[in-house]
């Protein structure tokens, strides 16, 4: 099974803000998958996970889209249990969270490497031990072209989305989802 976990935070406040990328590809894809399938696919709250999640079965592979309900901070008790659950590796296991230091609307995909800034991810590679499984960041650029050289980086991940910058990302989201698409039908 391929499990594809978004990071982000749960709830209103939090939605179209630029530390919630995971959960808006989460989203996306769920949508997109529903058209492809012409079914309605959804996810459902799952306390026993902490997570909201979807099971389903695309071109003969199982997969189970996760978006945690622990907030981005403890995002790896969410990803822990269920790869416990499903006896599944992380080698099945592809996470996507927002990155501050690539360009608005970049994306860069790694089988491995450290957390770097970002606290969900460092939650994820404590509670799995590891740091070898796929990751694909979407950059919101923290420095740069649409935002101030000097601020408040947690002020910052939280706040939402200007309109003109949605439209990158969205663009950035649907080329994740095909590179996705790639990595795990593929794998």
């Amino acid at each position: 099974m391929k499990i594809v976990v978004g990071l982000g935070n749960i709830g209103e406040k939090y939605e179209n803000t630029r530390h919630n990328v995971g959960f808006m590809f989460i989203d996306e894809l769920i949508k997109e998958l529903g058209k492809k399938l012409n079914q309605k696919i959804s996810t459902a709250e799952s306390p026993k996970f902490k997570a909201e999640i979807c099971k389903f079965s695309y071109e003969g592979e199982d997969f189970l889209l996760v978006k945690p309900t622990t907030f981005m901070n403890l995002s790896g008790e969410s990803i822990s249990k269920i790869l416990n659950f499903y006896k599944e590796t992380p080698t099945n296991l592809f996470v996507i969270y927002d990155d501050i230091d690539l360009p608005l609307g970049k994306i860069r995909i790694r089988e491995s490497g450290s957390a770097g800034t970002h606290n969900g991810m460092k939650s994820v590679i404590q509670q799995l031990g590891t740091e070898d499984f796929v990751r694909i960041r979407i950059g919101i650029e923290s420095r740069g072209t649409s935002s101030p050289k000097q601020q408040d980086i947690s002020d910052f991940v939280l706040s939402k989305f200007k309109e003109e910058e949605l439209s990158e990302v969205k663009k950035a989201i649907e080329e994740g989802i095909k590179e996705l698409k790639n990595l795990t039908i593929s794998k």
